[in-house]
């Protein structure tokens, strides 16, 4: 009886881990997407000179040499100064923490309730879905733009308000996401099985559920992150979003559109900063895409 345990235990082989397995193969598909990649270091340069770039810029943000005002750029002033005298790179570095602070605690945000209603619509279903979408239907009836100008006229123009307002429109679109998934998720075998056996309907969302729609939310959350700064960049040009002195390369790119013909620089440099960090997100969602997509292993 003992060497047939013995041959038996030698037969056993520990269960791959699919979970490692499968980051494996995500990165792997990542890495093959050039631009993708590009994109992704690209945004984790920014977060690094967002955190540490205002500790090394040469001047004060909103220092004002009204003798230096609309000069161009030169050695001492890379990207020039602008109508106050103030300088432009300077200004540049420390709103790029301003514009990812409110990229990524909007799309957080809306992405945080937007799950949960999606969650609640798709496991419950029935009445709870019906209230819960035709809220989101109303709410998707709105240009976001539009919507969160409505709504930072109503709280007031601060960056705050940029945050929720964007936020708020953003929920609907992470609803719908994960009510579909939700859906396609709850009606497998497995989950059946977990009922069965006690599980409560919290255990089964946050355990089971949750983990299996998370592929689609991080492809629309980094394409989320660029609408929001393009959004909060344009409530900021405005007048609604940062209010000056604030470095925020909306209110920046709204200080500048008086001066495009005789210093275009003012306008040319935060507008540039915000295509390229809108670009970056939109290139790493398009790759996350594709490596997340179960259709594209192939």
């Amino acid at each position: 009886m003992s060497e047939k345990k013995t041959d038996n235990s030698m037969t056993l082989e520990k269960p791959p881990n699919l979970r490692v397995q499968s980051w494996k193969n995500f990165f792997s598909k990542l890495k093959k997407n050039k631009a993708a990649l590009a994109g992704g270091i690209l945004i984790i340069l920014f977060i690094i000179v967002a955190i540490v770039g205002p500790f090394f810029t040469p001047y004060d943000p909103n220092k004002q040499i009204i003798t230096e005002k609309l000069n161009g750029p030169s050695l001492d002033h890379w990207f020039g100064t602008d109508h106050l005298g103030r300088d432009i790179f300077s200004r540049v570095i420390h709103g790029m923490k301003l514009t990812l602070y409110i990229g990524f605690f909007s799309v957080i945000l809306g992405a945080t309730v937007g799950v949960l209603l999606g969650i609640l619509a798709g496991y419950y279903g029935k009445r709870t879905d019906a209230i819960i979408m035709r809220s989101m239907d109303v709410l998707l009836a709105f240009p976001g733009i539009l919507l969160a100008l409505a709504i930072v006229s109503v709280l007031g123009a601060s960056l705050n308000n940029v945050i929720i307002a964007v936020a708020i429109f953003s929920v609907p679109v992470f609803a719908r996401i994960v009510r579909g998934s939700t859906m396609a998720v709850k009606n497998l075998e497995y989950i059946d099985a977990v009922k069965v056996l006690g599980a409560s309907d919290a255990r089964i969302i946050f355990k089971h559920v949750l983990p299996n729609v998370t592929s689609p939310l991080i492809v629309q959350a980094s394409l989320n992150i660029a609408t929001a700064i393009l959004a909060a960049s344009g409530l900021s040009f405005l007048g609604l979003g940062a209010q000056p002195p604030t470095p925020e390369w909306g209110a920046m790119l709204s200080d500048g559109r008086n001066y495009l013909f005789n210093a275009p620089h003012v306008a040319f440099f935060p507008g540039i900063a915000i295509v390229v960090v809108v670009l970056a997100f939109n290139i790493l969602g398009d790759g996350l895409r594709d490596a997340l997509d179960p259709k594209m292993k192939l």
